[in-house]
């Protein structure tokens, strides 16, 4: 039976993930105080923070030209703002608008660039490397592929997951915002079903076990084809 011309189109769901992150900082559903915009713990930890800017500070100092890096989901930036100097260019991306313009007064520097920009439906700027700090965690199964496929522009992809300590079941989907999927006991592997990521090289890079028994946190370089 054929449809009518008044049939209804089907309509696609817009994306959750703008308002989903808003409501984060709007409502400080990660602490802080109300004053000022805050990413939570895994951004001021200094058992968390200082290896893993350690970690990216060697690895963006092994290049004797200093690469172009997109920060992708830079949050209050307290991490990205020790990195800028040892890039040629640090261009850091957040989808949530005041907090863009909140860091664009307080961070300034000749190399530095912010950009308001839903990293899952925005192109990407160019880069050389990307760094995705515990922002995948927070988004659908659906999301985090439409990401994946750009990703593939970069020569280097640094990515850090907040996962289960021991085995776990992969993937579990979830709906994006503040949540993640270690409440399903689940975390993300971007080389796994559902996903068709394809890279040259995985190494892990650092490994953070969280002393409140909250499971690690993992850092993964991935090399690009």
């Amino acid at each position: 039976m054929k449809k009518g011309k008044h049939a209804k189109k089907k309509i696609k769901k817009p994306w959750p993930t703008k308002a989903a992150m808003e409501q984060v900082y709007e409502m400080n559903l990660w602490g802080g105080n109300t004053s000022d915009f805050y990413s939570g713990t895994g951004s001021h930890d200094p058992e968390i923070v200082k290896p893993y800017v350690a970690t990216i500070t060697s690895f963006l100092n092994s290049f004797e030209t200093p690469l172009t890096v997109c920060d992708l989901g830079c949050g209050d930036f307290n991490v990205g703002k020790e990195l800028v100097r040892h890039t040629q260019k640090y261009i850091a991306i957040d989808i949530v608008a005041d907090l863009i313009a909140h860091n664009k007064e307080k961070f300034i520097a000749k190399n530095l660039e912010f950009l308001c920009l839903d990293i899952v439906v925005d192109d990407l700027p160019f880069g050389d490397c990307a760094l995705i700090r515990q922002v995948l965690q927070h988004l659908s199964n659906r999301a985090v592929h439409h990401v994946l496929s750009k990703l593939t522009t970069f020569k280097y992809v640094i990515l850090t997951e907040h996962l289960p300590e021991g085995p776990f079941e992969p993937n579990k989907d979830i709906i994006s915002g503040q949540g993640t999927r270690l409440k399903k006991q689940s975390g993300l592997d971007i080389l796994a079903a559902p996903f068709t990521f394809k890279v040259k090289e995985e190494k892990e890079v650092l490994s953070i076990v969280l002393n409140n028994g909250k499971g690690v946190i993992v850092t993964t370089l991935y090399t690009m084809f």
